[in-house]
């Protein structure tokens, strides 16, 4: 019974929020990246697992700085010198929608790296095409087809449409993948478990937030390739909240998401990698929630009263604990009239001990006056207009004496 650990959507390089470590000369946030990282790292070789499976998506684009390749390097390499296969699917973030323009995993594959294969075509691996992952004397024990992302230039030229007629391109795209999975599992030795890896969207997934996968610019894959029931394990990469689009049936269809929050879309969402114990009609699954990830708390308020501001958005905030090193958004709603009373300052000073803190203001713009249908602006006198625009903004009376003194004096300065 081979065990896969499975993990995607690495992106190591994102460096949104926070400062940089001066120790190391890296921004902080790609060390928490690199931190649960090594956290999958260590748990592969710790357990001697039989395949570490990543799909897709080591960085935030296929141009990463040498650096960061140096550290993804760095862990890879560790898991070679342990003697543990690794598996690295080709994701969007990787390629280059460059023709014939190397992808960003390229570097394992051109250095031969032992136990290290590296897949950018789709295509089925058997069983004896992985065997040299391996140390001598033992085997990854499945077969594979492998899915990685796939281009809509690259399809396009291969299937000879144009990349502009996108409905087209993925009605073939999806019957050319039918084809060839139909091809593959007939090929494939029936005893021997089988799992498909795919950096895709799958159709029925959620994305972070609650937000449906609905058609768009992605190809979306058919759910019912997924989980055909011939497959064993189905292993994605590309969305970033953790889910078995095909719970208490065999196979799993999973995303195990991102290993660190990406954005406030994800301020909700526990960060996992997984241990697969594939079996022919039989898999288990061990979800491992990653420990230590970058606490994300998005606030939202909408001031009842210019009384206390800050005092209101004090009483707001969660407990000192949950803020502390925490990326923080506070989004405040308010009369744009009460601009002035909002005191940024003391509302930084409320965040000195979060990560980073971010202000957005939300100034309600007073509802336009709507005059009766008797009446023409040309027919009313300054004071009178002014009137109707303190009914609308809601002025409290005890305020409205005193402005239109005021403004008296500036109307008729002579009198």
């Amino acid at each position: 019974m081979p065990r896969i650990l499975h993990f995607a959507d690495a992106h190591i390089d994102i460096a949104n929020y926070g400062r940089r470590d001066p120790a190391s000369g890296l921004p902080l946030r790609v060390l928490d990246f690199l931190k649960s990282l090594d956290e999958i790292v260590d748990t592969a070789i710790a357990e001697n697992v039989d395949c570490v499976l990543f799909t897709g998506d080591a960085y935030k684009d296929q141009n990463p700085a040498p650096t960061y390749q140096r550290e993804w390097g760095r862990r890879i390499m560790r898991l070679s010198q342990s003697g543990i296969p690794t598996i690295l699917l080709v994701g969007n973030h990787d390629i280059s929608p460059a023709v014939g323009r190397a992808h960003a995993l390229a570097e394992f594959t051109t250095l031969q790296v032992p136990g290290v294969l590296t897949i950018s075509k789709p295509g089925f691996f058997s069983a004896e095409d992985l065997s040299h992952l391996s140390p001598e004397g033992r085997s990854v024990g499945f077969q594979l087809i492998a899915l990685p992302w796939i281009s809509r230039s690259e399809m396009a030229a291969e299937l000879e449409l144009g990349v502009r007629d996108t409905e087209a391109l993925y009605t073939e795209m999806g019957r050319k993948l039918t084809r060839n999975l139909e091809n593959w599992l007939e090929k494939a030795v029936p005893d021997l478990p089988i799992v498909l890896a795919a950096h895709a969207t799958v159709e029925g997934a959620t994305y972070g937030s609650e937000r449906p996968v609905t058609l768009g610019k992605d190809f979306i894959l058919p759910k019912s390739l997924a989980a055909d029931p011939r497959l064993d394990y189905t292993a994605l990469g590309h969305i970033h909240k953790k889910q078995n689009l095909n719970p208490e049936k065999h196979p799993p269809v999973v995303y195990p998401g991102s290993i660190e929050r990406v954005n406030f879309g994800e301020a909700g969402d526990g960060k996992y990698f997984l241990i697969a114990e594939i079996n022919k009609g039989k898999t288990r699954l061990d979800w491992r929630e990653l420990q230590d990830i970058r606490p994300f708390v998005d606030l939202a308020l909408t001031l009842e009263s210019k009384e206390g501001i800050t005092e209101q958005i004090q009483a707001a905030l969660p407990g000192a604990e949950d803020l502390q090193d925490a990326v923080v958004r506070l989004a405040l709603e308010y009369p744009r009239a009460w601009e002035a009373l909002i005191d940024e300052a003391a509302i930084r000073d409320l965040m000195k001990d979060t990560f980073e803190f971010h202000f957005l203001k939300q100034p309600v713009y007073e509802t336009r006056i709507r005059l009766p249908e008797d009446k023409a602006v040309g027919s009313l006198s300054p004071e009178e207009l002014l009137n109707e625009y303190w009914r609308v903004s809601g002025t409290p009376e005890d305020e409205i004496k005193e402005l239109n003194q005021l403004a008296g004096g500036i109307l008729h300065p002579d009198e």
